[in-house]
């Protein structure tokens, strides 16, 4: 069994990763620019741009399948990120069911 001052490590190491995490970010885009979402390593959106010039309010379901689009794939994009991040700390976690 790991002793406190490893577990005390292990908790900073982990509030420091997180700390980057919510630093980090990724851009997705959809439509050819139209939509633009920035999502940080803590899965959360940071900002939205939309290219008015290339969005047709006529046809308002294209809008909606470029923003479904660039929110899944950042989504995709910040898990990957922040799984890729952790990583080095799962092996210290043993068997926690983490």
């Amino acid at each position: 069994m790991a002793g406190m001052g490893s577990q005390m490590k292990m908790l900073n190491q982990m509030r420091k990763v997180q700390k980057e995490l919510a630093r980090e970010i990724v851009e997705v885009e959809a439509g050819d620019g139209a939509v633009v979402i920035q999502f940080n390593g803590e899965m959360k959106v940071v900002s939205v741009k939309l290219d008015a010039s290339k969005i047709d309010l006529d046809d308002i379901s294209e809008l909606e399948a470029w923003l479904q689009a660039a929110i899944r794939d950042g989504l995709k994009e910040a898990q990957d990120m922040a799984a890729e991040k952790m990583k080095p700390l799962m092996g210290g976690l043993g068997n926690l069911g983490l």
